[in-house]
């Protein structure tokens, strides 16, 4: 086969030996790799993935026999996308994992850069604390520790505790911006009540005086038992929206906006038999199921999910939900961040 024009000069040696000539300097012809570095739509690395909690529980209750939360600073295991091994990474930008507190154990005081959220998936009556406020939490409710906050655990309760953790740490780390602190062993001294914040931001009005220029939702815990009323209310109304089922947005009291200024999250209840119209959109998202049962289709993978299952949805994959019993999920993504860079894109 007699080669190209183009191919052949490709390999014309003259143009190689420039190339390995300014690669001694640092530099690189950019149209070697433009069609790479700019391509002609998002082209995520992350792959569908689906981690069926029936079958990783064992393991997390494993971990448990094996190290302490005090040895482990915080009891975890990874959640990494097959297409991502040993980047700590469940998409391109968040981390993803799954935390087991035992009974009378306490996971001691710290801080750190990135922001981090927890969705309680088994269990309840374990606590966490962000900067003094104790929240009790039971499953499906969905506890804020933002940037900067000094948070710990605890479980005061007879049974283990397992909820998933995401973190927007691979965004932080991609800008080199990650501060660590340590700030006890134990717990932090408790100021305020279990619900406090929920009880001053979030019955529509807020104390006066207050800085409302907070860039992250100042309630720790929005509770399962009162975000699941407002679903039932939307579906009974046939508010349901024909991509996403009738959904809520967990919102920051103090201006309306995202809980947090790079992961957003989002609380959908699919009515049985629901199918989603087709849909894609530039963030990747993390899944939870919270109750029913159903299925997703991302391009021409399926993903079957029952209570407990974590999955995640690439960047620009068209996907279908399909209940086959009335199911709530939760999901959570860095829309936010992209949003505020002006590159979210959603194609219905």
């Amino acid at each position: 086969m007699v080669p190209t024009t183009a191919t052949a000069k490709s390999k014309d040696p003259r143009r190689q030996e420039f190339y390995e000539r300014i690669g001694k300097r640092d530099m690189a012809p950019l149209w070697e790799v433009l069609k790479n570095i700019v391509p002609k739509e998002p082209n995520t690395p992350c792959v569908p993935v689906l981690w069926r909690f029936d079958e990783v529980k064992s393991f997390v209750h494993e971990a448990g026999t094996l190290i302490t939360a005090e040895e482990a600073e915080r009891r975890v295991l990874v959640l990494e996308n097959p297409a991502l091994r040993g980047q700590s990474c469940a998409t391109q930008s968040l981390y993803a994992g799954l935390q087991l507190i035992m009974p009378g154990e306490i996971a001691g005081a710290h801080r750190h850069t990135a922001g981090a959220i927890r969705l309680i998936l088994d269990g309840e009556g374990a606590y966490t604390q962000v900067n003094g406020e104790k929240t009790i939490m039971r499953r499906g409710d969905f506890v804020m520790t933002p940037s900067g906050t000094i948070h710990d655990h605890g479980n005061d309760s007879d049974k283990p505790m397992i909820w998933l953790d995401v973190l927007d740490v691979p965004t932080v780390n991609f800008f080199s911006t990650s501060f660590f602190e340590d700030i006890s062993e134990g717990s932090q001294n408790t100021e305020y009540e279990n619900d406090e914040s929920s009880i001053r931001y979030g019955a529509g009005v807020m104390p006066d005086g207050t800085d409302t220029s907070l860039r992250h939702s100042p309630i720790v815990n929005y509770a399962y038992a009162r975000m699941k009323p407002i679903l039932d209310r939307l579906v009974k109304s046939q508010e349901i929206n024909p991509n996403h089922g009738a959904r809520i947005r967990y919102a920051n009291p103090l201006n309306g906006g995202w809980v947090t200024p790079i992961m957003g999250a989002h609380l959908s209840m699919l009515p049985k038999s629901f199918k989603s119209k087709p849909y894609r959109s530039t963030d990747s998202t993390i899944y939870a199921c919270v109750e029913g049962r159903g299925t997703t289709k991302v391009g021409d993978t399926e993903l079957d999910w029952t209570p407990g299952d974590v999955f995640v949805v690439p960047s620009w994959k068209t996907h279908t939900h399909h209940a086959a019993e009335e199911a709530v999920l939760f999901g959570i993504s860095d829309r936010p961040a992209q949003e505020a860079l002006g590159l979210w894109r959603e194609e219905k």
